[in-house]
């Protein structure tokens, strides 16, 4: 349930290109009192892709606008750490425009949209600006496919990025040390979306966006008021059933909780694997959607289906879907977008005595909340339950909501540990309803 330590490993990269110096500022949402603020800005509309600067991408319109390589404009060599193999690829890229941030953020979370098929993949670089003039490196945030066919890459978050005042930890670019006041008052996004020579095919990027944050520190949180009770139908699956299925897969079932939650709301909206899909799992495997969801988070560098950007990504191959990796302030937000028919998967921490009815303590696990109680109380899909059939619980409004937002907390040996801050999946169709656009945008979210 928990993600591992990071590591990560260093490409020596030279892909450059002209940042446009436009500063496109968005919506933050101001939390409560003494809550911070977030930020979440997206890249996906004919107009934004053409305000970032173009090196061999151009937007392909029709069904679904999304960018796409238009021509090469150079190779790479990329020496895959986890193949062994070093490999050609054509490619080109996208800088997105200076997202100047409303308040100044200390950390950003990067997501994306897209399908990388065989023979294809994309990187997402993020280069930040500090409140004391200076910059960040461009940092890796993720090497992204789709698949896992032989002679592709395999999906990678990358170790050892900093630069002695920021670090990136595996999806999460963060100051070092943000008793010092230093911050991040704007970012830039880079695309380089790679093809095997000569191929003529190209990945197609439908969504670019990152969260920025600053949620201070706090071992509790502000209360919210419950409003009225509602459940959706989520589907309900078990990560514990797979127990030692797929080891290589981040030690099997016992640590599926993120892509298990992903592949629970995907089916609430109508999307599964084909047969063809799933043909590679075990036949006498039940749920065999889980494995194949685990598979395709898997992150080769972290070592584990928990990278919070590749869940996303990976929820984003189905058909029409959108999704995104961002924070919210109460559980007042999860009521707005449960109202709107939309599920909320969240990323939290605790000790068993924290959260009556879990049964169990964990340093991060992620679960789908599918609803309130007339109380108010949280109603959770959480997989780390014995079968599917035990999946659904009711946990007490308060505790839920101190686990998931709080930023610090104490393990069992009482060592101060960190905690999500209200980090969540939020996964949508690519034409939501009136009703549903209202609430994300109500949340920070277009």
């Amino acid at each position: 349930m928990s993600r591992p330590t990071p590591r990560r490993t260093v490409l020596a990269a030279a892909l450059g290109a002209a940042a446009a110096a436009v500063i496109t500022p968005g919506p933050a949402i101001a939390a409560p009192s003494g809550g911070g603020r977030i930020d979440y800005r997206a890249w996906l509309t004919p107009a934004d892709w053409r305000h970032g600067t173009a090196h061999g991408t151009c937007p392909r319109t029709g069904h679904r606008t999304g960018l796409v390589i238009d021509r090469a404009v150079g190779t790479l060599d990329y020496p895959d750490p986890h193949t062994g193999t070093t490999a050609t690829w054509e490619y080109a890229t996208w800088t997105g425009p200076v997202h100047r941030l409303p308040a100044p953020a200390s950390e950003v979370v990067a997501s994306w949209n897209a399908h990388a098929p065989a023979g294809t993949w994309l990187q997402v670089e993020l280069r930040g600006a500090y409140t004391d003039g200076g910059h960040t490196p461009w940092y890796v945030m993720g090497r992204w496919t789709a698949g896992d066919a032989i002679g592709d890459i395999r999906r990678t978050s990358v170790d050892g990025q900093k630069d002695g005042r920021s670090n990136v930890s595996t999806d999460t670019l963060a100051v070092d040390s943000p008793a010092t006041g230093l911050r991040f008052v704007s970012y830039e996004l880079r695309l380089t979306l790679c093809r095997r020579p000569g191929s003529g095919l190209t990945p197609v990027v439908w969504r670019l966006g990152a969260m920025g944050s600053d949620i201070p520190d706090r071992f509790t949180v502000p209360a919210s008021a419950p409003g009225e009770g509602c459940e959706l139908k989520v589907p309900r699956y078990s990560q514990e059933i797979h127990k030692g299925q797929y080891p290589q897969y981040d030690n099997g079932g016992e640590a599926w909780c993120s892509p298990t939650s992903s592949q629970m709301v995907l089916e609430y909206w109508g999307r599964v694997p084909s047969a063809a899909d799933l043909a590679w799992v075990d036949r006498s495997y039940a749920d065999p959607q889980v494995c194949h969801a685990a598979r395709y988070t898997y992150d080769y560098q972290y070592q584990g289906c928990g990278n919070w950007p590749f869940n996303a990504a990976y929820a984003a191959t189905y058909r029409d879907m959108q999704a995104v990796v961002t924070r919210l302030r109460s559980l007042n937000d999860v009521e707005k977008l449960i109202h709107a028919r939309i599920p909320v998967i969240t990323s939290q921490s605790f000790l068993a005595s924290e959260l009556d009815g879990a049964g169990y303590g964990t340093a991060g696990h992620l679960m789908c909340v599918v609803g309130f109680t007339r109380d108010g109380d949280v109603v959770a899909n959480d997989p780390a339950s014995p079968s599917d059939a035990a999946v659904r619980r009711v946990y007490k409004r308060r505790q839920f909501e101190n686990v998931w937002l709080r930023t610090k907390r104490r393990n069992a040996q009482g060592q101060v540990k960190s905690g999500t801050g209200g980090v969540c999946y939020l996964y949508f169709p690519a034409e939501p309803s009136a009703a549903q656009r209202r609430a994300l945008a109500a949340v920070g979210v277009r």
